[in-house]
C-alpha cells in the first residue's frame, strides 16, 4: 500500500524539516508535541509546547530523529491552551486522530522499505 496525498488529513501538511514552515517571523512559531500510549491512556497526551526558540528546539529535535511533523495552525492554537502531560479532550479526538493515523501509516511504510532492504542484502 503506496502513502497518496489523499491519505493525508485535510489541512494538515506533512514537514520534513523546519525550513519548510510557513512562518514569516520565527517568534510567532508554535509547537505542540504529543504521545500517545494506548496501553496507559485513554488518550494522547500533549508532551510538550513551546513558542519562537522554544518552538524552533522541539521541531528541531524532531528533524534530528526524522520524525515527520505537521503544520496546523488551527490544531496547534486549540492544543496550546491545554496542560502539558493533560490528555486531548473528546472534542479534539478526531482533529488529533487524523493526525496520529497518518503517523502511523508513515511508520509502517518506513519498516516496510527498511525489511526490503535488509532482504536485498
Amino acid at each position: 500500500m503506496n502513502a497518496k496525498k489523499s491519505d493525508k488529513p485535510k489541512n494538515i501538511k506533512l514537514k520534513r524539516n523546519i525550513h519548510q514552515l510557513d512562518v514569516k517571523n520565527k517568534h510567532n512559531l508554535k509547537a505542540i508535541a504529543l504521545k500517545y500510549d494506548s496501553k496507559n491512556s485513554k488518550a494522547p497526551k500533549i508532551t510538550g509546547f513551546g513558542k519562537g526558540q522554544i518552538a524552533e528546539k522541539i521541531l528541531k529535535v524532531a528533524e534530528d530523529n526524522k520524525v515527520p511533523f505537521y503544520e496546523d495552525s488551527s490544531l496547534v492554537e486549540l492544543l496550546s491552551k491545554l496542560a502539558i502531560n493533560s490528555e486531548i479532550p473528546p472534542n479534539l479526538y478526531n482533529m488529533v486522530a487524523e493526525v496520529l493515523s497518518f503517523v502511523y501509516r508513515l511508520d509502517r511504510l518506513a519498516k516496510k522499505k527498511k525489511l526490503k532492504r535488509k532482504k536485498k542484502k
